[in-house]
């Protein structure tokens, strides 16, 4: 944690400024959710994967990919070009990215209720998080629909 001394003076009354105008967020009401193992469960991946027939995702993407919760790894792949991550893990296990396969262990073991029959993957390395309003909403909408308890998020 950087403290207002290691700041450059000017930046240090900035932040002073922006932490005095700064109000309180009130609580919400604490809300019980159900136990794991009455609970469905859905991912939602950043790794730009898709089935093999869908439309691979562009650069800066802000549209999303269905993933049925039956999917064989051999027709998902990656459309997200990065330099800054290697692909060979995810080849080898494609759970280290989408970890589906643990979820339907879990599920078998009763450790979870169930494993959603769609997640959800959109395209990672977003410089606009606001252009993702509209798709994260939808998708926000679908889950609920789904009766989808638990959304993973697994950022890749």
């Amino acid at each position: 944690m950087v403290r207002l001394s290691d700041l450059h003076e000017v930046e240090a009354e900035h932040m002073r400024g922006v932490a005095e105008r700064m109000r309180p967020v009130e609580p919400a009401a604490w809300i019980t959710p159900k136990p794991l193992s009455e609970s469905t469960i859905a991912i939602v991946s950043t790794a730009g994967l898709h089935r093999r027939s869908d439309t691979p995702f562009k650069p800066g993407a802000v549209d999303y990919r269905l993933l049925p919760g039956d999917v064989d790894f051999a027709d998902v792949v990656v459309s997200h070009v990065s330099t800054n991550f290697d692909r060979s893990g995810f080849q080898r296990d494609p759970n280290i990215w989408f970890p589906l396969d643990r979820l339907r262990e879990m599920a078998g073991d009763g450790e979870i209720g169930g494993v959603s029959n769609w997640h959800y993957t959109f395209m990672g390395a977003q410089p606009n998080h606001r252009a993702l309003k509209d798709a994260g909403e939808e998708v926000g909408r679908l889950l609920s629909a789904d009766e989808v308890d638990v959304a993973l998020l697994v950022p890749v």
